[in-house]
This record gives C-alpha cells, structure tokens and sequence, in this order.
C-alpha cells in the first residue's frame, strides 16, 4: 500500500499540463477491436486504467505498445471474446469490449464489471439494447453472454436514462451492425462526442453527434479504416486542478485544457467569487476577495458533472457560509464526508445532499480514500489543512489521475507518496 503525505497551509502558484482524457481514452481503445489496420492513439493519460484496458485487449490477442503517452495497438489477430472476471473486475469501463466484440464476431463472454463503490451502475441498459439489435443475452456464473451469430441488425433504441458507457457501446455495436440504427436519450458528454467522432472519421455515416438522438448506418460487418487519434483533456482533471487553486485561495493556470468543456465548473467557482482568464488551451483562476457559498446539483453534461461533487464539499469547507450540494446521479457518493469530518469539517448529510458550514478550521489526519474521485477531494482538503494529513489506499488517485503529486508540487503543494503505509 502507498499514502500521500501532504503538509496543508500553502499558497499554490504556476502551471499544470493537464494530461489526457481517461474516460475518453478508455472507449478508444475499445473501439480499436473494429479496426483491420494499426491504431495510434496520441495524448494517452498513463494512469492505471488505461492500462488495464490495454491488458485485456492483449489477453484477447491484440498487440499493444506503448511509447510515451501514445499508444499503438493492432487488433487483427484477436482470437479470444472471453473478458476474464479477473481484470474486469477492477475496472467497470472494461464493459466497453462487449459492444465491439460482439458486433465483429457475433459472440462474447464478458464478466459483470467492478469499479468504484459509489452505487448502483447497472449494465441493463446496455445489454437491453443490444436485444433490440437482435442478440440473445444470457447472464450466466458471473457473466454476460452475448450471442448474434447472424449478426447485429439496426434498431431504434430508446435509453431510459441517459447513459454515458451505454451510449458508447451501442454506439460501437452499431458501426458494425446490419442497417441503420437510431438512439434517442443518448448522452452529450464530450467523451461520447469524440468516440462519434472517431467513427465518422472511419468512414462511418453517422449524424447527430453532440445530440441526444444519434442515427449510424452500420458496414454489414466490414471492418474500419481508424487511424491517428488525439485523445481530448480531461476535463475532470482539469476541474480538480482548478479546485486545487481554489482552495488554497491561490493563482494558477492550467494548460492543454478545453474551456468549453468546463463551463458548468467554472460557472460554479465563479459563483463562489473566483476570476478567470481564458487564452486559448490555458485557463487561469484568480483568488476570491471572499469565498462565497454555493448550492450544486449533480447532473448530466453539460449541467454540473457528478466527478466534480466531491471536489466542490472539500472546497465548500472553506467558504464564508452555508453551501448544499445535491447528488441526483449516484445513491452512494457522499463516503469522503466521513473522511473530510476527520479534519474537522461541519458537514452534514441529509438523504441525497450534504450541507457544509464553511469557514471551519480543518486539521490535519489521516483519511482513507474510498473511490477515485473522493481520493482527489481528500486530497485538497489536506492542502489547507493545518499540519500533516496522510490519504491512504490511494491506488483509487492512480486509476485515473497521472502524476497527481507531482503536479502539484510543481506548483507550490508540499506533498510526497510514501510507501509501505496502509
């Protein structure tokens, strides 16, 4: 086990290079299994969730290499559409293979997904869908078993709730499929936008990216002509990184960012009386004469992200005032309010909120990070917090934050990893 040490009470001051998308990055790679030629996937981020993607698509065959943030893969030689429990397990996005192996081959075994314990993240409305298409679905010992031996057929495809794995994976499923296939209440989110994107750039006929209704006319199972793609900034890394200047009341400016993508976080900060300046790919936040109180619902993009809540109950602990976050998307995403209270936090929970009185003295201690997100709040809770805090189990941080320590030290933060420390 490794723990982040950090010692709170520093101003921040500099740049930080946000790094790739991991939720973008992640369907990428999945929709490199349609592929009859060699991918290169540029601005990779290297945390431990692409990699894990890329361990399964090689334990089915595939070449793989890394160099730098590219990634080079070559799925021609697939000759397994099995998903072992064993490394699906960790990683809940590693349904994301369902769609394109069973609309290349007409059969897979995936095992259910893990992830983060934030609720409840059921895969029914992916494999709804591909019924609809025409597969029989089976779970069976901990595994979907998806047959289409005569292959996937275009549908009209109605999600009940927008969903954002959901959206890709049909979306994937019917660049393939026989027909043309039409999804209503699809998610907007600029990850789905670019794995869209990357289809029409193959060659696929599809309209109405960035909508709620996408129409795709599939190859009859013809494989795609994918070449380089540019993978776009994390937009939740970038929000954190934002928060982390907030917090400490401080300066800084990100790099390699997408304003746009950001807006419902940047409109939040500039509620609670932060400034910006916005140049292109760089977005400098400027300290609050007084940081004011907010009140936040969760939503789907581009309202506020669910990735950030957690971020904004560390940052409401310093405001002057009363702030209510509400989370509408995830029953169970309120664990790093425990975790925070540990510092001296006055926050309480109410059913699907949390009402945070600001202006409290927070001291360091040591805290245990509970999912991916929270491990982040944790995080910059302990950059103001008096003295030394300890965030343990922070393998949560590695799935999805690329060199998070040493980011921030580049900007002023006094924090190290230390091993051995459970």
């Amino acid at each position: 086990m490794q723990s982040l040490e950090i010692k709170g009470g520093l101003h921040l001051k500099g740049e930080v290079e946000i790094s790739g998308s991991k939720n973008s990055a992640l369907p990428l790679i999945a929709l490199t299994i349609l592929s009859r030629q060699t991918v290169q996937i540029d601005n990779i981020p290297n945390v431990v969730d692409i990699k894990t993607l890329t361990k399964l698509l090689q334990m089915l065959g595939s070449e793989a290499h890394f160099n730098s943030n590219t990634l080079t893969i070559n799925t021609k030689n697939i000759n397994k559409t099995v998903a072992t429990y064993d490394i699906v397990k960790t990683m809940r996005a590693s349904i994301l293979v369902l769609g394109p192996l069973l609309t290349r081959f007409g059969h897979c075994d995936v095992s259910l997904p893990g992830g983060c314990a934030i609720g409840s993240r059921p895969v029914d409305l992916h494999l709804k869908a591909l019924e609809e298409m025409g597969a029989t679905i089976e779970i069976e010992d901990g595994y979907i078993k998806a047959r289409a031996e005569n292959g996937l057929k275009g549908a009209d495809i109605f999600f009940e709730k927008k969903t954002v794995t959901g959206t890709e994976n049909i979306v994937m499923a019917a660049a393939l499929a026989q027909g043309k296939t039409r999804l209503f209440n699809c998610a907007m989110e600029p990850e789905v936008i670019q794995t869209c994107e990357a289809l029409r750039d193959a060659g696929i006929k599809i309209s109405g990216i960035g909508t709620e209704t996408i129409e795709i006319e599939g190859t009859n199972g013809e494989l795609l002509n994918i070449e380089k793609i540019r993978v776009i900034p994390d937009r939740i890394e970038a929000g954190t990184y934002l928060v982390a200047g907030a917090i400490t009341n401080s300066e800084i400016t990100i790099t390699n960012s997408e304003a746009k993508h950001i807006a419902s976080i940047i409109e939040k900060l500039e509620e609670m009386g932060f400034s910006f300046k916005i140049d292109n790919d760089k977005i400098t936040i400027f300290p609050a004469s007084i940081i004011k109180p907010v009140n936040i619902i969760t939503a789907e993009y581009p309202l506020f992200p669910t990735d950030m809540q957690a971020q904004f109950v560390a940052l409401a602990t310093q405001s002057n005032g009363t702030s209510i976050i509400e989370e509408r998307l995830f029953e169970n995403r309120f664990m790093h309010v425990n975790e925070l209270q540990r510092l001296g936090a006055d926050i309480k929970i109410e059913h699907n909120r949390v009402i945070i009185h600001g202006r409290k003295e927070l001291h360091g201690a040591d805290m245990m990070a509970t999912d991916l997100r929270a491990s982040s709040a944790l995080v910059l809770a302990g950059l103001v917090a008096k003295g030394s805090s300890r965030v343990h189990r922070i393998y949560h941080l590695d799935r999805g934050y690329q060199n998070l320590e040493s980011k921030l030290a580049g900007i002023g933060a006094n924090i190290k990893r230390i091993k051995g420390i459970l």
